[in-house]
């Protein structure tokens, strides 16, 4: 190695030990990321398509996603039965988009965490177990109706409707059978004249303008009526 190349070694050193010195992140080799093996979609979504419209969906990374966690909440070590039993319920509610699936699934697992509630509620031992089950039973089942009545706001739009079956009128009384709107006070003063003209406009006349009057008789040429006399009665 000669001067000039032992030179150059040295000052490369020295500019490597300066502050502020190193190589911008830019520059620096970036390990590669690992390439994750996963299935074509589209074999999936051929496989999968029959629970996928049960479910109400058409992603299958949601699909796979739901699966698991339905999976993970009702096996019980390697029996089916409680991923089965849930799938059955979810297909049940019939879900038309993935919220649906979703709030299916939660009413899924709050029923069966409520049988397993339900279960130990029945083999207690003490008053101390009976009212921990007693009071988590009742958690669970006041959320499944809340689930409930969540799921028919959400189909619905959060209209609400109300039907009469029985309607009880009292002597005096006036009832309205039909659709009734209330309105404001100027909206309900306007429609009142609106009325008031249309009845008076439709109301008939005593005379019909076509036809000719009648004529009067004058004073002259009223004829004078007879009188009777006392042998003609």
């Amino acid at each position: 190695m000669t001067s000039q190349d032992r030179k150059t070694r040295s000052v490369a050193k020295r500019q490597a030990a300066r502050p502020g010195t190193e190589r911008p992140e830019a520059e620096k080799p970036r390990a590669a990321r690992p390439q994750v093996a996963r299935p074509e979609a589209a074999k999936l979504e051929i496989e999968y398509a029959p629970i996928m419209k049960a479910l109400g969906t058409a992603d299958i990374d949601f699909l796979m996603g739901l699966l698991g966690q339905i999976s993970n909440a009702g096996s019980q070590g390697r029996d089916p039965v409680g991923v089965n039993f849930m799938l059955a319920v979810i297909k049940g509610i019939q879900p038309r988009d993935q919220v649906e699936a979703m709030l299916a699934s939660q009413m899924a697992a709050v029923h069966m965490a409520s049988m397993t509630l339900a279960r130990r509620l029945a083999h207690v031992e003490d008053i101390r177990q009976q009212d921990s089950a007693e009071r988590a039973f009742t958690k669970l089942t006041r959320t499944f109706a809340a689930q409930m009545e969540a799921l028919k706001r959400y189909r619905t739009g959060g209209e609400q409707k109300v039907t009469v079956q029985h309607v009880t009128v009292s002597d005096g009384a006036q009832a309205i059978v039909g659709n009734v709107t209330h309105s404001s006070r100027k909206e309900a003063a306007g429609s009142r004249e609106a009325a008031a003209k249309k009845s008076a406009a439709s109301r008939p006349l005593l005379a019909d303008a076509k036809t000719p009057p009648m004529p009067i008789i004058e004073e002259s040429k009223r004829a004078p009526v007879p009188a009777l006399k006392k042998n003609e009665k």
